[in-house]
This record gives structure tokens, C-alpha cells and sequence, in this order.
């Protein structure tokens, strides 16, 4: 029986106000001092029932199938899980391996309801624990059970199934205990070790490079400012007589670099065409790097992006009308004044343009499925373009 120290204080203290008294009376008679006696009986019988005594509980083997440790480790997994809840007088692993041994008891196999009784019994164990830790499938079953060892019956019982996470046994068992005692613990580690379709990451996937969404990518942009103007101003000036709202349709790559705790890094590529709706071809080719939460599936990326667009030289005239660089003539044989300046003009030739876009989205899941949605602004001299692209794919175990 365990008894704090507050109470045993309770006597002593009682005891010392019987000296205090006696020290300052010269005179006391027999009655008063039985009086006394009996008060700092009853103060002291109190103190020691008081205080609510823990059952002891013992801790043998727990049985462990394919699931990479052996019933010995798992047994002082569980045990030391079970002496952090303060609830129980768990018996010492040192202590089990002596009574065991003057015993001479056989613990192997022993899981069940009866030779677990019986053993507690020998061993004066008011509560046995024991359970199961296996694989089913692609998960791990953990099942446990208390046992009243007097009664020779069940008290409580416990049953979760785990993600096959063999490594993360420890954490298994932690929660797995504490969720059987209704003790607070991480639901969030929960659920990444229990949830098969939970958002991936480092630790239910501890070898794969997930959340993966290598996919299709289709989606719109629009054009804002001067260059929207140019897309609609007519062919023969070196407009594109096309409507500033394009369909683009493409495939995103990624390459993650760092899976970590609730966030993720990454690196996107994704090649684009731009334009076949209104009979235009125009590729595009961005390098996003980004960063994704595991816990939402929010993100955001960065990066250049490359195309290939159709650039004249040419000038302004003094009434400010565009015209290319040799369509100057003059009888006078004059140069040209007016500065020759490069821009966006259908009947030119093809050439790289870089511009930077700056990215953000997320992705929602529906079972296997991922369906990443992102928008994305891309600013330049000449005009903003702006969009938004969906995609989806299957769960990717590569």
C-alpha cells in the first residue's frame, strides 16, 4: 500500500501539538489526556486510509507476429507506457524476471485469460496485462486486455487497427495505450498511423516520395494590360485577332526533395500548350519550386517559365501606330527617326521569353483519388497573365 507523504505528515503534525500542549500545562488529568490520545488515534487511522491505494499490475510478454521486434521488447514497450499513466503499482521488468525464476514459472505462450490468472496468482499480481501485436494484411492489429486476476476475468479490452508501419511500433504502442485508458494523446500521429488515405508524409509513407501529383494539368490563362490589347488588335497590324482567355492543357512533374514532419519540398516541371482552342500553338515550360502541406494539401511554388512567342522589330510612328522595322520608306532617302523597338507581332519570328510566376493551390482528396487546383499569376512589362489548372491521379506507390 502507497501512501503519500501529505498524509503520513498528518500524525507526526498531530503528535507535535500533544508535546506543544503538555510542555505549556503543569497540570493535566487522565480524562483530558485520553481525550488526546484517542483525537491523534483517529487523525492518524485517516491519514493512512485516505489516500486511494494502486492495484498492482504485471506485465509479462506481449505477443509480437511480423511486426519486427519480439515478445520481450514489446512487453517493456507496454510496460513502461502503462508506469507513465500512474494509475496502475506496474511491476518492475526486473522484478517480473526474479519471481519468475524462483517460480521456475513458463511464460512463453502464456497470453491467455487462465495461465495468466494463475501466474498472478502465484506471483500475488492483482492485474495481469497482455495482448497482441501482429500483422493483418497491409495493417497492424494491436489488441490488448486487462485482467482481473482474482475474479479470473476480463476487465477491459482494447482493439486498433494500425497502418503495416512496422518501424513506428513504438509510437503504436504509446497511443494504443493511451487510447485504451482514455488518457490524452496526438490525434493527429493518430490518424497518420491509422487513416490509410490520410495526407502522405514521412511518417506513414517512411520510403516513399509522397503526396505525389505527377499528372495532367488542364486549365485557362487571360491576359491583362498591353499585351491583351495586342492578342485582339487584327492580323494585318500584327495583332493575333484572338479572344485574351486561352485553353492550355499540359503534364506537371515533381521531384520532392524533403518529406518532413507537415510540410514537404518540391521541385514542378511542367510543360504546357497554350492556344489550340483558337489555333494558336504555344508551348511553355515552367520549373516551380514549391512547398506543400501534409496535413491540408495547401501549397505554394515559384519559379521561371519559359515560352516561345512570335517578337518583330519595328517603331512607332508619330501618331503612335505601329509598324515594322522595313516598312519605312522615304523619297528622301531620310532614316529613320523613330527608335526601333522589339514587341509581341504575329508576322515575326519565334523567339524564348522567360517571365517568372509565382503559384498557389490545393489539393483535394477523394480516396485514391488527388485532385490538385491551383492558380497562378505570371507579371511582365507588357502585361499580367493570370489563370487557374486542375489535374488529378491515382495514389502512387513509386
Amino acid at each position: 500500500m502507497q501512501v503519500h507523504f501529505f498524509y503520513l505528515q498528518i500524525p507526526i503534525i498531530t503528535g507535535l501539538a500533544v508535546a506543544v500542549i503538555l510542555t505549556q500545562q503543569t497540570t493535566i488529568n487522565m480524562k483530558t489526556l485520553k481525550k488526546i490520545a484517542a483525537s491523534f488515534l483517529l487523525v492518524a487511522t485517516l491519514g493512512l486510509t485516505a489516500q486511494e491505494t494502486k492495484q498492482s499490475l504485471t506485465v509479462l510478454n506481449i505477443d509480437a507476429k511480423s511486426v519486427n521486434t519480439d515478445p520481450t521488447t514489446l512487453g517493456n514497450m507496454v510496460r513502461i507506457e502503462l508506469e507513465k499513466l500512474d494509475t496502475f503499482d506496474v511491476m518492475d521488468r526486473y522484478d517480473v524476471a526474479y519471481l519468475v525464476e524462483k517460480n521456475k514459472l513458463t511464460i512463453v505462450n502464456c497470453y491467455g485469460k487462465t495461465c495468466l490468472s494463475e501466474i498472478g496468482q502465484t506471483i500475488n499480481s492483482e492485474k495481469m496485462f497482455s495482448g497482441t501485436v501482429e500483422q493483418m494484411g497491409k495493417t497492424i492489429m494491436v489488441s490488448y486486455r486487462l485482467i482481473n486476476v482474482k475474479q479470473k476475468k476480463i476487465e477491459k479490452t482494447y482493439v486498433h487497427e494500425f497502418l503495416y508501419l512496422p518501424e513506428e511500433i513504438q509510437n503504436i504502442v504509446k497511443l494504443s495505450i493511451a487510447d485504451m485508458f482514455g488518457r490524452k494523446f496526438d490525434k493527429g500521429l493518430m490518424d497518420k498511423l491509422s487513416k490509410r488515405y490520410d495526407f502522405d508524409n514521412s511518417i506513414n509513407n517512411p520510403t516513399k516520395e509522397r503526396l505525389r501529383l505527377d499528372g495532367p494539368r488542364i486549365g485557362a490563362v487571360s491576359y491583362w494590360g498591353p499585351v491583351q490589347s495586342r492578342l485582339m488588335e487584327s492580323k494585318t497590324s500584327g495583332g493575333f485577332d484572338a479572344y485574351p482567355l486561352m485553353w492550355q492543357f499540359g503534364y506537371q512533374f515533381e521531384k520532392q526533395y524533403l518529406n518532413e514532419g507537415k510540410m514537404q519540398a518540391l521541385f514542378e516541371f511542367v510543360p504546357m500548350i497554350t492556344g489550340l482552342d483558337q489555333g494558336y500553338f504555344i508551348p511553355s515550360f515552367s520549373v516551380l519550386h514549391g512547398l506543400r502541406s501534409n496535413v491540408s494539401g495547401w501549397e505554394f511554388a515559384i519559379g521561371p517559365t519559359f515560352n516561345f512567342m512570335p517578337m518583330a522589330n519595328g517603331y512607332y510612328d508619330a501618331n503612335n501606330n505601329w509598324h515594322l522595322e522595313n516598312e519605312w520608306k522615304d523619297a528622301t532617302g531620310q532614316k529613320n527617326p523613330f527608335d526601333i523597338v522589339q514587341r509581341l507581332d504575329s508576322r515575326g519570328s519565334y523567339f524564348l521569353h522567360s517571365s517568372f510566376v509565382f503559384a498557389a493551390g490545393r489539393t483535394i482528396k477523394s480516396g485514391k483519388l488527388n485532385i490538385p487546383v491551383n492558380v497562378f499569376v505570371i507579371p511582365g512589362k507588357d502585361g499580367w497573365r493570370a489563370g487557374m489548372s486542375f489535374g488529378f491521379n491515382g495514389k502512387n506507390n513509386k
